[in-house]
């Protein structure tokens, strides 16, 4: 089957009427906060916009159908135009001239890894930092699944598309109708925003940084206002404690978030992929906490300003916050957790590997399959002893099928294969060991700091310009879950059958 490209190219514009105007919402906050760019954000906005409608109406007549290998193009190829749209902002303002660089700061945004080249951020005009933290909001529950929301008006079919772009192994519906299904997660997804913006401005923050720093929380993506980011409000821990709890709802599953507000508590309470990723959280803190009061020197790590509270309860804040921002992919730091004794940066190096829940907006491997590549190890012990026994996996009580099973095993030989070339390929920009795998796990799960020269005291201000387009390449595929971009370079997928 021939590819209908006019379809293709006429959703690509409707991306880019999105992007277009979320620019514009920049340049009003620009125009608002009088910071000598709203002209330039206009511009982008007006030039985006442009191609978009261009787009579109060079291919409206078009089939309304769209097929499975369609809708991994738009997917895929989405992103890119996104990313590439989104560098207008940056480079018309002249905030990040270098177009490899704004591409690699926008690509860090629209996959929500929050790995940022800027040096100075508070010198960036608040409008662009907007923008800047608006590519995490958007690309965090994917643009993808906000315009399969209006996708009706355009009279096709979005499940191909949500397939694509639903994080985890399976996509749970909310309602039979897929446009609905995206319309009540994005109605979650903005009211989480909003209240966690009214709780930090009452906590103190200014409202430019809590609503900056609610986009980025949501979205699990971690660009702050800040040069320090949130260790910048190390004295008020209140503003810490909000911004722990919005983490840790952006790394559960959304779908659960809509049956807690239906009062359908029984069925968080049920959930096996819950009830782990909770005790993963509380587990690993306790062991982060008790080895930083009794060993790690935390006021010594502390970015700005000096631990309050007492020790414990520092101990207890900073590594719950950071647990939180490493599983959950945020990236957020309080602290350089790289001082906090060897063991503990090779701690939170692998959790990096964790993620978050499915249906979740982190990156990463994601928690339901560790659960099942941990029940099926099991399982092989019994099958070793009882090799006619049928023995499946069982998650929330029901027994998985093989396919399944097959397809969490094969995503983590690949996940684990695109580490060890993404390590490799940065070791070849001459960048160190430690550096390179840090790079390498931050980049592909979309967690942000790293280790060594990129560590969470840093930024990636001194990653080559080969070495921050293939950081971006990690940063896609890690975001679309390696399959939907990967499967794209295989020779059978642009075979017409």
């Amino acid at each position: 089957m021939k590819l209908n490209y006019k379809i293709i190219f006429h959703f690509l514009g409707l991306l880019l009427l999105f992007n277009g105007g979320f620019m514009l919402v920049s340049a009003l906050v620009s125009f608002l906060y009088e910071d000598g760019v709203t002209f330039q954000l206009f511009l982008s906005g007006i030039f985006t916009l442009i191609a978009g409608l261009l787009a579109m109406v060079f291919t409206r007549h078009h089939k309304k159908e769209m097929n499975k290998r369609e809708g991994y193009i738009v997917v895929s190829f989405g992103w890119v135009i996104m990313a590439l749209s989104g560098t207008l902002p940056y480079v018309l303002t002249q905030s990040i001239p270098s177009f490899t660089n704004a591409f690699f700061e926008t690509m860090s945004g629209f996959t929500t890894t929050g790995a940022s080249i800027l040096n100075d951020i508070e010198a960036v005009p608040k409008g662009v930092l907007f923008w800047r933290s608006l590519t995490h909001w958007i690309g965090g529950m994917g643009i993808i699944v906000l315009a399969i929301a209006i996708l009706p008006l355009l009279g096709i079919g979005g499940m191909q598309l949500f397939a694509a772009e639903a994080p985890g192994p399976s996509a749970d519906k909310l309602h039979p109708r897929i446009t609905d299904t995206a319309k009540r997660l994005w109605l979650i997804y903005f009211g989480y925003t909003a209240a966690e913006t009214l709780l930090l401005s009452v906590a103190g923050m200014s409202f430019f940084d809590a609503i900056n720093h609610s986009l980025c929380t949501l979205s699990t993506g971690g660009f702050s206002t800040k040069n320090a980011s949130v260790a910048y409000w190390n004295g008020e821990p209140i503003i810490q404690y909000i911004i722990i709890l919005f983490m840790f709802l952006a790394g559960t599953n959304f779908v659960l978030s809509y049956f807690a507000f239906k009062g359908k508590v029984q069925k968080i309470i049920n959930d096996e992929e819950f009830k782990l990723y909770f005790k993963f959280i509380g587990v690993f803190t306790l062991i982060a906490a008790v080895i930083i009061y009794f060993r790690a020197d935390i006021s010594a790590s502390s970015i700005v300003h000096p631990m309050v509270w007492g020790e414990a309860e520092s101990a207890f804040r900073h590594s719950l916050f950071q647990v939180l921002a490493i599983i959950t992919t945020t990236g957020f730091v309080t602290a350089d957790y790289t001082m906090w004794t060897p063991f503990l940066m090779v701690f939170f190096f692998g959790l990096m590997f964790l993620g978050g829940s499915a249906g979740s907006t982190s990156g990463g491997v994601k928690v339901v399959r560790h659960l099942i590549l941990i029940k099926n190890g099991f399982l092989e012990f019994k099958r070793t002893l009882h090799p006619n026994a049928i023995l499946p996996v069982r998650y929330n009580k029901r027994a998985i099928s093989g396919d399944i099973v097959f397809n969490i095993l094969g995503f983590f030989i690949l996940y684990m294969l695109s580490f060890i070339i993404g390590a490799l390929g940065f070791s070849m920009f001459e960048i160190d060991f430690k550096s390179a795998i840090g790079l390498a796990a931050s980049s592909l799960g979309n967690v942000g700091p790293a280790l060594g020269e990129f560590g969470p005291a840093n930024n990636y201000s001194a990653l080559p310009p080969l070495a921050q387009w293939w950081a971006s390449f990690l940063m896609l595929i890690g975001r679309l879950e390696l399959f939907t971009v990967l499967i794209l370079f295989t020779p059978f997928f642009w075979r017409n059958r």
